[in-house]
This record gives structure tokens, sequence and C-alpha cells, in this order.
């Protein structure tokens, strides 16, 4: 399913989300006095290879595609990251993302660090077969970086099981043996974990009840808007739904529904696999734009689409009490101080939407082993994991008197650059 399209028009400054990782990162390396040859290693991507590449077409055409896989640091273990098809896919989003990764690793110390990868295309104007040949070959042209010892691909926007059995198959031709621990987020079939599509959304339920709880908001009486109908917001939204929190707004890419006494999200998620879209629900009482959802008279906004979604042309207007990022990257700099100013409670994407890192964490781990885990285990060591990065999030932003995102950063940052002043700069 498609994810939502960008809202609000950024400033110049806010619109590249690499200046907007470096900082955020800046800020939370002065909150912790970090030395200044351990920010300069940090704030830089280590690797960033780009690809151009050719694919032929159904029609017998030759195409050239661009793609991207950028190691941010691999000081904790191999990198670990999301692959993306997009047209909007830029070579600084991809190291921007492999940055937050490494953050969101440390946060919840998993011993990874941070990559992403990305191909510049819409998948939807691609044929299964066309779709397939260039992912295969994508796969092989960054096969120079990735395997199970080096960095570990995974889904991310418009990538699913199906491209990630692509990418194993691959690696392993060339290999000349099977390499299940080559990516995450593989079909069970060939080495996939239980609870994997959902973990994401799982993880943002488990951080957005957590959030509730310490801001004395009672679920019962809460309202939430997600922005994106994706594997994430869908799955977000519905989870809520079963929480006992009342849905009354989503979108997707075409745009979005509305109903403040709550939307029957069994019944949306049927209807939204049928059509392919959110609206012409029945259960909707006003179609919205994603714009006007940012905006809603919510307790709880999530955004679960794309960067960039929350500027300073719009964070006045968020009347949200919570916002919950199960997004990457979906609040600039600029929002963020709107949102402190004005007492709005941010759970940072570093933190919000770790689950899916975690859970492939544990796939990799159950591939190197040949041992799998059930499915209630898997989800009870995620809530686990999330639950304790909530609380050393939360302490150190009370210790620093900051945001969550900067308890966030000061967690992460530390723990990378104390791995990083450990083992020290080679040769």
């Amino acid at each position: 399913m498609a994810e939502s399209v960008l809202t609000a028009t950024p400033t110049a400054q806010e619109s590249n989300p690499y200046v907007t990782a470096q900082r955020q990162f800046d800020q939370a390396a002065s909150i912790l006095g970090l030395d200044a040859g351990l920010r300069q290693v940090l704030r830089e991507v280590r690797r960033e290879l780009t690809v151009n590449f050719p694919v032929r077409m159904d029609d017998g055409r030759i195409r050239i595609f661009t793609g991207y896989r950028v190691q941010h640091n691999l000081t904790r273990g191999p990198a670990k990251g999301g692959i993306r098809y997009h047209p909007q896919v830029s070579l600084d989003e991809v190291k921007a993302l492999a940055m937050w990764m490494s953050w969101k690793c440390a946060v919840t110390n998993l011993p990874y660090g941070g990559a992403k990868g990305g191909v510049i295309c819409d998948p939807s104007e691609l044929s299964p077969g066309e779709l397939e040949h260039m992912t295969r070959r994508f796969a092989s042209e960054i096969s120079i970086l990735i395997g199970p010892e080096s960095d570990i691909p995974a889904p991310d926007v418009n990538t699913n099981q199906q491209i990630m059995a692509w990418i194993m198959d691959t690696i392993s031709m060339e290999k000349g043996y099977s390499v299940p621990a080559t990516v995450t987020g593989k079909p069970l079939s060939i080495g996939g974990s239980e609870g994997r599509p959902a973990a994401t959304g799982r993880g943002v339920m488990v951080v957005t009840k957590e959030a509730c709880r310490r801001l004395g908001i009672d679920p019962a009486e809460a309202t939430v808007a997600v922005q994106g109908f994706g594997n994430v917001g869908s799955v977000t939204a519905s989870l809520l739904h079963q929480e006992g929190f009342r849905v009354v707004a989503v979108s997707d890419v075409f745009g979005g529904i509305y109903n403040p006494e709550g939307l029957d999200l069994p019944e949306l998620l049927e209807h939204a696999r049928a059509k392919g879209r959110v609206q012409g629900f029945a259960g909707s009482r006003q179609e919205i734009s994603n714009a006007d959802l940012l905006e809603l008279p919510v307790t709880i906004l999530i955004p679960a689409a794309l960067e960039n979604q929350l500027t300073m042309a719009n964070a006045g207007r968020v009347k949200a009490r919570l916002v919950v990022e199960a997004a990457n990257g979906p609040t600039t700099p600029e929002a963020d101080d709107i949102f402190d100013q004005r007492g709005v409670v941010l759970v940072p994407d570093i933190l919000a939407n770790a689950g899916g890192v975690t859970v492939s964490y544990f796939e990799w781990v159950q591939d190197l082993q040949s041992f799998f885990w059930e499915e209630g285990e898997i989800n009870s060591r995620l809530s686990r994991i999330m639950e304790l990065a909530y609380e050393q999030t939360d302490a150190l932003a009370q210790e620093h008197h900051a945001t969550l995102r900067m308890g966030a950063y000061c967690l992460a940052v530390k723990r990378v650059a104390d791995a990083t002043a450990a083992r020290g700069i080679y040769p």
C-alpha cells in the first residue's frame, strides 16, 4: 500500500534530511560535551556507494537505474538498514536514514551500526518481471558491501518480503550456497521470523502506550490520527484500536478519512485491501487531505509516512498533545522547537519505530543459529526492549532537561561514541 506524500512545504534548510540529521547529532553532542574528534567521526557517513545499472525492460528497451547503499557507522557491529524504492530517493536522504539507523540500533542496544539503501524508481510503473530484474541487478551491484557479517538490508518504503527474497537468492546464487542471514524481513519459508511484518507497528503501539501511561492519558479517552496507511501505519492503527484507543483518522497517498466517533479498523483494513485506498470507506464521516489530518483535534498524532511532514509551516497548528514518529524524520528541527515551546510531547523516530530493526535482529540471530522462536516469545522480547529503551530515554531527557528526542540521541550517541573511543582510530 502506498505511503503518503509530503504535505507541508519545508524551508530549503528543512528540506535536506541529512542537514536535519547532522543538526540533531550536533545538538546531542553538545549536550554530552563530546570530544571534537569524535564529533567529526560520527557526524559523517563512513561509506557511500552510488550505482548506475542497466535493466532490460519488457519491451526490450534498456533503462538505467540509479541506486545507493550507505553505511554510517560499523563500530558496534555489522551495518543494518532498509532499502526503499521511491522516485524521491536521493543520496542525502539515504545518508540521513543511515545515520538515524545508527542511533536507532544504539537506543535499543542492538549490536549493529547504521546503513540504508534505495533506488530511484516508481515501482508501480514496473511489471513484476521488471521489478524482479531491477532488484536482482541492484543486489548484485551492492553485493560488495552486503552480507551477514557486514551489512544486512531489510524492507522499507515500497519494498517487501518478496523483494528481500530476491535479494537473498541473488546473493546466495553468487556465493554458491544459501545465505539466509543476508537480509531480514524475508518470507517464513526461507528463514524469515514470526512477528516481523508487524514489528514496527507493534513497537509504535508499545511506546505510545508507555508515553500515555507516563502522561496520564487514558487510552479509552484518547483519539488518534495516523498519517500513512502502509504496513507501519495500518498495523499501528489496528493494534491501537485493539488496545482501546479511538482511531478517528487515517490517510494514504490518495488522501484521508475522518470520523470523530472512531473508525472500524477491521472493516477499514478490508476496504483498503479491496480498493487500494482508504477514501470511499463507508464508515468515514468526511474525506480530508494529508495536510488536514496533521491538524485535527486529536490526542495523539502518528506520522507514519515520509520525511518533512511536520515543519515550521504547520507545527503551530498541530492540536495533538502527543506526537509519535512512526516514520523516519517526519519532524524538522524547527517544528521540534515549536512543539517543545507549546508543551507537545514528541516520541522520536529513533525510539518509536525501532521495533522493526529489533525483530530484524531477532531474525538475523535465528538465521545464524538455525533455531527459530515462537511469535509470542518474539513479541514479549520486543515489548521488553522497547519499554526499557523508553525508560532510559526518558531518564536522560529529565537529567539533561531536554526533549525526548535529545534524551534518545544522548543515549544512542554516547553508546556509539564510547564504542568508538574504546576501539580507537585505525591504524
